[in-house]
């Protein structure tokens, strides 16, 4: 492929989202349980809910922010489709969004095309997914915001915000902007117009704030990085059960609370991980931003007590802004992230089944997955803080022995 050439890109994305629309409109049928079961029955019966005026106060599946009711709703903009066919097109309109943006971007200076082609190319790995989640329409915002924040600061803390409103793991997205100014203007954007989003919601609908209840109480869902705990104690007659309990398929029974607190544990670890290199970092480039995103919401991911297929797709669209930057050190962990998004298809939906019963294959595929989330956030933590921290303070120790010379130099002439 020759990443100058933007016929080829145009190609592959309209030949690649030709097929995943065929997956979702079901003339291409894929093995496995239907994906497109969850925008038919799930969100159009939110949808109905939503249009009341109320959000879904007895529902412990809607386990989203408020804004993500816009998501749900969005449909209604096109009145003569069925709902699942209308939130297919807007999901692909998303998709498209976000092609155009990294290919418009791609072409400044000290940039490459390299990020397009993972957006092209790396996104259908994860299948028909990607058009029966709402996951890309958040992508679509997250990408505008990093991709707004070299210039325009307040700009991305306003998307930033909106983005984690619809779904929260955004609101990392700035943890990496560049000390100063634009961290004040970003940040306290970001903060105001969460404030404010959170008040209309309130005000307008009840129920706005009922989704952290309903996360809180959320078990291990059994594709996450703790469920290979039961995923091997199963093998050797472990008591539990698998249901299908707050909207996800997940481990019952003895040990499971102590599984997802150490999971919990795990993510409060890597969160003060991330504050200690925004303590430590000293140098920013222009990839900075962005690679500090794909690390946060990598070691988020892996660490969560669920990984939904759906969460590939945010690091997919944050992997595709950090290859957009020449400088950027995240090349190997966006090769893991693209391996991981492929496995993630197999293991769901295709073979499912056999995640579900823990058998050979089933616990291959999470051992291969997990594995390579796992490898791709150390990878990415290490060249984050060798880029940021490392590398300028070594720099400084070497250029201080150099100045000194030069002025005994000086002295002594």
């Amino acid at each position: 492929m020759k990443t100058r050439n933007p016929a080829a890109l145009l190609f592959t994305w309209a030949l690649t989202r030709t097929l995943l629309l065929l997956c979702v409109f079901k003339v291409v049928v894929v093995p496995g349980p239907d994906v497109t079961s969850d925008v038919s029955v799930i969100y159009h019966g939110w949808f109905d809910i939503l249009r009341t005026g109320t959000f879904p106060l007895d529902d412990v599946t809607w386990q989203y922010p408020p804004a993500a009711a816009v998501a749900i709703l969005s449909p209604a903009l096109l009145p003569f489709l069925e709902y699942a066919s209308a939130f297919f097109l807007l999901a692909f309109l998303a998709d498209a969004a976000v092609f155009l943006m990294l290919l418009h971007v791609s072409g400044g200076q000290g940039r490459s095309r390299r990020g397009v082609w993972v957006w092209v190319a790396g996104l259908p790995l994860l299948g028909q997914t990607v058009y029966a989640r709402y996951d890309v329409m958040v992508t679509a915002v997250a990408v505008a915001a990093l991709l707004a924040a070299a210039r325009h600061p307040k700009a991305a803390g306003v998307l930033a915000a909106i983005a984690a409103m619809l779904k929260v793991w955004p609101a990392l997205l700035l943890l990496g902007t560049r000390r100063g100014r634009a961290t004040r203007e970003a940040w306290s954007t970001a903060a105001l117009t969460v404030g404010g989003l959170v008040v209309a919601f309130t005000v307008a609908m009840p129920g706005a704030m009922a989704f952290l209840t309903f996360q809180r109480d959320r078990g291990t869902e059994v594709e996450s990085l703790g469920s290979l705990v039961f995923h091997v104690a199963r093998q050797f007659g472990w008591s539990g059960t698998v249901q299908l309990n707050y909207g996800s398929v997940e481990f019952l029974g003895p040990y499971v609370d102590v599984v997802s607190m150490l999971a919990q544990v795990l993510t409060a670890l890597a969160f003060g991980w991330l504050l200690l290199w925004r303590l430590k970092a000293r140098a920013w480039g222009p990839a900075t931003l962005a690679d500090a995103a794909l690390t946060a919401v990598l070691l988020f991911t892996t660490t969560s007590r669920v990984i939904s297929p759906q969460y590939m797709l945010w690091l997919v669209g944050l992997a595709a802004v950090c290859l957009l930057f020449r400088d950027s050190r995240m090349a190997l962990p966006v090769w893991l992230v693209l391996a991981a998004t492929f496995v993630t298809f197999l293991e769901f939906p295709i073979w499912f089944s056999h995640v579900v019963a823990s058998d050979s294959l089933g616990l291959t595929l999470l051992l291969v997955r997990n594995g390579l989330l796992v490898v791709a956030s150390l990878s990415a933590c290490r060249r984050l803080w060798r880029a940021t921290v490392t590398e300028p303070r070594r720099a400084e120790g070497q250029r201080l022995p150099a100045q000194a010379a030069r002025e005994n130099s000086v002295i002594g002439s």
